[in-house]
């Protein structure tokens, strides 16, 4: 009733609604910049480039739209009655690529949000990567507070959480392993992609679910004009997106990535090799239709398949992921989004055993309705609310030999519902606030078997449920956050959030694996729930050229998960009994200055950071470390333009060893020798460190050219520091001294891509 008052008692006032795109592709620029000269007003546009502003009464106005790498558009108007005016923005060409970016220049200053981190495909590509080839998740490890989980994989923990806490969205579709090549390479294709923003625990209000953080990606959302492509051929797999328009109001794009060992393989003259396969490929699909000037639908896809095969058997596992939007314009306060999303990951074993076959699969499936609203009322009401409801398929395990052996893991089926809603308050220009709150509720269905079990982790008795919600879980989720100007330039902001999660993983090693299961919270496990406090200093300088920040948090975690030692994790019925659970907490800080203009831009970060545990029947109920515990953690990206044909670029990492448990002593029965291990986590890999280096040549630089094409050469790990990926321990068979011995994946790796479009 309030709300409906309030609306009512602003209905008099004139209102101006609009797009912003890109001239040239048609895309929508987010958080462009929009001011009113006389009076003084000025807004910022949403993800999806519209904006509104209000008037109290009719007049001439001048108006103005600007957004860094373009020219700005100015416009005078007589204002008589609520109308629609769309800004069509040009590139300043005399700007290069590397200074674009996707926020105005102080929005780190004057937002309410913090731990929050933007990364642009743009500047995504100009990053040295692992042979070459860009990728998302390797780029947001770079970011401070986030540390890698294991060299070379995907996996990444934030603030001292495990990787199963963090969201990982494709265009609103949670994807559940982002990984190809066993965490080599993402799933995700820089190609097809207009922004990446992480949430380090302070999510958007209308995103819950997860502890540590929520990484939101996004495809392209443009009108092109006409046909175009990009692509690009390397050492390791090629790709190539196209796009284009359907008439005047639809747009499509395709796009696909191929791997191509499985092709040299076949050259070899070894039969083993001969016969094996080791290859990826991917499949994005997308489809914008305008219905009219206040509606529009969008269709996304993605596809992708990881196979490992040999004489003996093989390995499959792929994500699929799609949704289906309808974007809505009730009027100049009021917008709507609606989707349905579906997710689907699944993997699969297959193998010759004594003439017959043997198979093993797993899956996990979601399927979800959401209903986002926007409703922008005055600086007081800036409201966000919807609701959401998904229902959750766990199928862990199902083992096929046939004639011999057919064990099935019990599956298990839940909903889980939310309904949220959030304000931001603008009191002035010197202090805001935002708040809100999430109402969730997870539910267990039958048919299911539910086991009780002793301390030790033994059955003791079972219940069956035929059908029905046989278990319930509520949580509020309340969030605060505020931001005072302490100046032109800086700002102080804080936070505090209360995040809960329903579901984990059932990992016992820091580097993942496609086999790892997801299971649910259950009568025997609850929900893990966090509370974080965050406070931070903001400042730029030198006209926003540079941006810096100081940030301290502190997070106090229940329930968290980990598993008894020499857990059975992997088809086991009793996975429950295998579950221990304590409390956990984390504390750091971190500092970052980037450079986002001139010859050299970049950035560069360190964070000082603390995770541990405590649960009663691990280490002996003493606190130990948390496998993502990395004290000292140092990031340094450079990018440098030396004329518009070449440009260098080049990344430093330093962070300390990954915490690990070793054998502190032996002993012998009858002749065999057996270790003694110490503590949880007692101690520390060596340190990490590696320096990647890349060059990029463009042979032409004629914008107006049809085809453009570059060369791009990187060096990963350029000298060649062995950094440890496993330490083992043996015994030597003659003198029965034990010794270690350190595996290490990668020396420098070279590499040559050439990259197009058109």
């Amino acid at each position: 009733m309030l709300l409906a008052f309030v609306y009512a008692a602003s209905g008099q006032q004139i209102e101006m609604r609009g797009v912003v795109t890109d001239s040239q592709s048609g895309e929508s620029l987010p958080n462009a910049v929009i001011k009113i000269q006389n009076p003084s007003l000025n807004t910022l546009t949403d993800n999806n480039g519209f904006y509104s502003i209000k008037f109290d009464k009719p007049g001439v106005y001048q108006i103005s739209a600007s957004y860094i790498g373009y020219k700005v558009e100015t416009l005078k108007i007589d204002l008589r009655a609520s109308r629609t005016l769309d800004f069509k923005m040009e590139s300043n060409v005399l700007l290069g690529e590397v200074v674009v970016s996707s926020k105005v220049p102080d929005e780190r200053v004057k937002s309410v949000a913090m731990g929050v981190e933007k990364l642009t495909a743009a500047e995504i590509k100009k990053m040295p990567a692992l042979m070459g080839e860009v990728d998302v998740l390797k780029a947001i490890q770079l970011l401070p507070g986030v540390q890698t989980a294991a060299e070379g994989g995907s996996g990444y923990s934030v603030r001292g959480g495990s990787p199963d806490q963090n969201l990982i969205l494709l265009d609103n579709t949670t994807v559940y392993n982002a990984s190809h090549l066993l965490g080599f390479f993402s799933v995700f294709n820089n190609d097809v992609l207009s922004g990446v923003d992480l949430y380090k625990g302070d999510f958007p209000m209308k995103y819950g679910g997860r502890l540590s953080s929520l990484l939101d990606i996004r495809t392209k959302d443009e009108q092109p004009d006409k046909f175009s492509g990009v692509g690009g051929i390397g050492l390791i797999f090629s790709r190539l997106t196209l796009e284009g328009p359907i008439g005047e109001k639809t747009s499509w794009l395709v796009a696909g990535r191929r791997s191509y060992a499985d092709i040299f393989l076949k050259l070899s003259s070894d039969e083993a090799l001969h016969n094996s396969s080791v290859y990826f490929y991917d499949l994005n699909g997308k489809l914008t239709h305008r219905l009219s000037s206040r509606d529009a639908i969008e269709l996304n896809g993605y596809y992708g398949k990881d196979n490992f095969g040999m004489e003996l058997g093989s390995f499959v596992y792929g994500n699929g992921a799609g949704s289906l939007t309808w974007r809505h314009v009730f009027n100049d306060a009021l917008l709507s989004r609606v989707s349905f999303n579906l997710t689907d990951y699944r993997y699969g074993l297959d193998s010759k055993i004594e003439g017959s076959r043997a198979s093993w699969n797993s899956s996990i499936s979601d399927y979800m309705l959401r209903a986002d609203m926007t409703h922008y009322i005055s600086d007081l009401w800036n409201m966000t609310y919807g609701l959401t409801s998904m229902f959750h398929n766990f199928r862990p395990g199902h083992a096929v030999m046939p004639g011999m052996v057919d064990y099935k893991v019990e599956g298990s089926h839940v909903l889980e519902h939310s309904l949220y809603v959030s304000n931001e308050q603008k009191f002035s220009d010197a202090f805001s606030i935002k708040y809100g709150t999430r109402l969730s509720v997870f539910q267990n269905l039958g048919p299911a078997t539910v086991y009780r079990f002793d301390v030790e982790g033994e059955v003791t008795d079972s219940t069956t449920y035929k059908s029905g919600v046989y278990n319930s879980y509520t949580a509020f989720e309340p969030r605060l956050g505020f931001v005072l100007r302490t100046g032109e330039t800086s700002s102080v902001k804080g936070n505090y959030v209360h995040n809960t999660q329903f579901m984990q993983l059932a990992n016992n090693s820091a580097s993942g694996s496609p086999l790892d299961v997801w299971f649910p919270a259950s009568p025997n496990i609850k929900p893990q729930i966090v509370d974080m406090f965050s406070l931070g200093y903001f400042r730029n300088l030198q006209d926003n050229v540079y941006e810096t920040s100081l940030e301290f948090y502190y997070k106090k975690q229940r329930n968290v998960v980990d598993f008894a030692e020499h857990a059975d994790l992997m088809l086991n019925k009793l996975l429950e009994g295998e579950v221990r659970t304590g409390r956990g907490k984390a504390y750091g800080a971190e500092f970052m200055v980037r450079k986002n203009r001139g010859t050299l831009t970049g950035f560069a970060n360190y964070t000082l950071s603390r995770s541990e545990r405590t649960i009663p029947q691990v280490n002996k109920g003493k606190t130990y470390l948390s496998p993502y515990d990395k004290m000292h953690s140092i990031n340094v990206v450079a990018n440098y333009a030396l004329s518009k044909k070449i440009s260098l670029s080049a990344i430093w990492v330093y962070s300390t060893g990954n915490p690990t448990t070793y054998p502190s002593g032996r002993f012998e029965i009858d002749g065999q020798l057996y270790p003694i291990y110490s503590g949880r986590n007692q101690y520390r890999k060596p340190d990490y460190h590696r320096l990647d280096l890349s060059f990029t040549y463009v042979p032409g630089t004629d914008k107006k050219r049809r085809w453009q094409g570059e060369w791009n050469i990187s060096f990963y790990n350029a000298y060649n520091k062995k950094n440890p990926w496993m330490i083992t321990y043996n015994q030597d068979s003659d003198t029965g001294m034990p010794y270690a011995e350190m595996v290490y994946l990668f020396g420098i790796v070279p590499s040559i891509t050439y990259n197009f479009k058109f």
